[in-house]
């Protein structure tokens, strides 16, 4: 058993099995762990009651999202035990690697300038399709000081509380926009040369795969906005080159055409880009192959989920959760 000074934070909705995986995995390490539910009628609250957990449901009338979730289970956590020093963030579709709390403490506790430490998240079954593989190529982002992290990560309970959390309204992108606050106070983010975490991320079909593209480009628009004063213009670059290549683009396309038919060659471009990507990633690969076209085409989900933000701004709706499974 770890030091009494980390506890975990599970979330999840309608994991099924895959929650109880995940909280077999952290309770080896810890007995501090809470659980938040986010309205699962799969029977989940009692499964995760019967495993001995402190489970933490949300009301339902207020919007669900994984920011809400997380703000919540952390003030349990508190509530629970007030001197906890180190939380770690776990997603209940996860199955977390046994020697990974100790190590990331390890650094933590030697660091004390780093405000999040996370490691390598991997996908539990990259082969069953190749939305699966294309989301473990993208978590496999470089080492040392990092800009951001994702949903699994061990935070210094003084850094987050330093920056009130999460942000609870974001449907999306809460993790690298709470990442950008805490750099903004010269909090550091690091990622470890270490295994962290097992992620189930079940899309085996194009639907799912496509839903959630745009649930990241309805997150990239709403945090860059959020944003779009700070130095680290978090998303900016992301949007633009969405909006560029979805939008300005096949628009500029499209009423070319109506002027000469010729101008609709210049759709290649698009060709050339899925090129240019696979021989960035490796042209003798085949995955790299298979990649690229799936990264050109996000664009075009993302450019729907971008538009989505908007519209609902523009209505002045409050946003709903996004879900791909």
């Amino acid at each position: 058993m770890i030091s009494d000074d980390v506890g975990v934070v599970a979330i999840g909705r309608n994991e099924g099995e895959r929650l109880i995986g995940c909280l077999a995995s952290v309770k080896s390490n810890t007995d501090n762990i809470v659980y938040v539910d986010s309205g699962s009628t799969d029977g989940s609250i009692a499964r995760a009651r019967q495993t001995g957990v402190y489970v933490v449901t949300l009301d339902s009338t207020k919007p669900f999202s994984a920011a809400r979730a997380r703000n919540e289970g952390f003030a349990a956590l508190k509530l629970l035990k007030p001197d906890i020093r180190f939380v770690q963030f776990i997603d209940g579709d996860c199955i977390m690697v046994q020697d990974w709390l100790n190590k990331a403490l390890t650094f933590l506790k030697q660091r004390t300038d780093v405000g999040i430490a996370c490691g390598r998240r991997r996908e539990q079954y990259p082969t069953a399709s190749i939305y699966n593989q294309l989301c473990d190529f993208e978590w496999d982002t470089p080492l040392g000081e990092a800009s951001a992290c994702g949903g699994d990560a061990l935070v210094r309970v003084e850094a987050f509380e330093t920056v009130g959390g999460f942000r609870s309204q974001l449907m999306a992108g809460e993790e690298p926009e709470l990442c950008v606050r805490l750099r903004n106070l010269g909090w550091k983010v690091w990622r470890l040369d270490a295994e962290m975490t097992r992620h189930d991320a079940a899309m085996k079909r194009f639907a799912q795969w496509w839903v959630r593209s745009v649930r990241a480009g309805y997150g990239c628009a709403e945090v860059s906005r959020l944003h779009k004063a700070s130095p680290l213009r978090i998303g900016a670059r992301e949007l633009a080159s969405v909006v560029c290549w979805a939008g300005i683009m096949p628009l500029t396309i499209g009423i070319g055409a109506l002027i000469h038919p010729a101008v609709l060659w210049a759709t290649l471009i698009y060709i050339l880009q899925i090129c240019r990507i696979a021989f960035l990633l490796g042209p003798t690969s085949f995955k790299s192959w298979k990649f690229a076209p799936l990264i050109v085409l996000a664009k075009f989900a993302e450019f729907q989920g971008v538009t989505k933000y908007y519209y609902r701004q523009w209505r002045g709706q409050s946003g709903r959760l996004i879900e791909y499974k």
